[in-house]
């Protein structure tokens, strides 16, 4: 893997195989609340409309068409149980959803100092 910082010139292909990468990745992850939906299940399972209220403004088929999508991926568990007559379905993480902290910790850093320098512009 290259480290890259971004200020240092990096070759051609180098430049092309970081292209690939971050795509590959923004494939999977990308979009307005994959990381938010991983984000709100940190803290342990919950139901659909839990999800719903804790992502606010996220509208249902957005909501279970990017629960899909994360279950496909490998990084959410869709967890069916039945009580009584009343199928009850949550959500949890899986394991491969903690190889995301360092980004979302990264992106969470760089969020909150870029919203501060937007803030605060002359």
């Amino acid at each position: 893997m290259h480290e890259c910082n971004l200020k240092d010139p990096i070759s051609d292909q180098q430049c092309v195989e970081m292209i690939n990468a971050v795509g590959d990745a923004l494939y999977v992850i990308g979009g307005k609340w994959k990381l938010r939906i991983i984000i709100a299940l940190s803290n342990g399972k919950k139901r659909f409309n839990e999800l719903q209220k804790a992502l606010k403004g996220i509208s249902a088929r957005v909501l279970s068409n990017d629960l899909k999508d994360l279950e496909l991926n490998g990084f959410v568990r869709r967890i069916e149980r039945s009580e009584s007559t009343t199928l009850l379905v949550e959500y949890e993480l899986l394991e491969y959803s903690h190889s995301l902290m360092n980004v979302i910790s990264s992106l969470n850093d760089w969020g909150t100092m870029h919203k501060k320098k937007i803030m605060h512009k002359d």
